[in-house]
């Protein structure tokens, strides 16, 4: 039998590969392979997705809080006067790329040698699990604490001090997961005269308090 030209033999052994691979490609990326595609069965009966005999999930999500609250007046003018002394009570928002899902303010003053800060933020999640997990994970980040019971759903805190060019800062950290919203609040203080810092006890209570005026106010936005 005469051979073919080099040009159709290469034709002639690359067509079936060629038949197999579009077939191939129609299979992956056709209808049965595509979400839009199983979603459609799913709904109008033709196909469940699930093993025979079994009922679709029937779990609802649950979602309290639509959008964070005005953060800047979620501490109480009190709180904020014993907390920052001489900050303005007013505070400063953080700007944000979505305030329904994330705000933050922030308040903090010099006052003769002692230095206060204090934020508070909120994030809104997707669901009561989502935040449930963020708070895990966050919280498991931040060795060294405890919980707070009596605060939210779960909250935890945690005080650390640093020291830096022999100036001493302690900060406290306690984050709440109240239903789909997480709340965290920061206050450090610094005392610039004598190097050291605010005691634990100090930083701690301090950031518990600041703690529960936030969930107050998140709980009475969410009415």
């Amino acid at each position: 039998m005469r051979s073919l030209p080099l040009p159709l033999a290469l034709t002639a052994r690359l067509l079936p590969v060629a038949v197999l691979a579009t077939a191939g490609w129609m299979l992956a990326s056709g209808p049965s392979a595509t979400p839009a595609a199983a979603e459609h069965r799913a709904a109008d009966g033709s196909d469940r997705g699930t093993k025979s005999g079994s009922a679709p999930s029937t779990k609802t999500v649950t979602k309290t809080f639509t959008a964070a609250p005005a953060p800047c007046g979620s501490i109480t003018e009190k709180s904020v006067k014993s907390l920052v002394p001489g900050a303005k009570t007013a505070g400063q928002e953080i700007a944000s790329t979505d305030k329904s899902v994330r705000r933050t303010c922030s308040w903090n003053a010099l006052k003769g040698f002692d230095y206060r800060w204090l934020d508070v933020s909120f994030e809104i999640k997707p669901s009561d699990d989502a935040a449930e997990t963020a708070f895990k994970q966050r919280t498991g980040e931040k060795s060294g604490g405890g919980a707070v019971p009596g605060l939210g759903d779960a909250a935890y805190s945690v005080v650390n001090l640093t020291t830096a060019d022999k100036q001493q800062t302690r900060e406290g950290v306690v984050i709440v997961q109240a239903s789909n919203a997480l709340v965290t609040v920061t206050y450090n203080g610094s005392d610039f005269e004598s190097k050291k810092a605010p005691s634990t006890d100090v930083i701690n209570k301090g950031a518990i308090k600041a703690a529960k005026d936030a969930v107050a106010a998140l709980e009475k936005a969410g009415k």
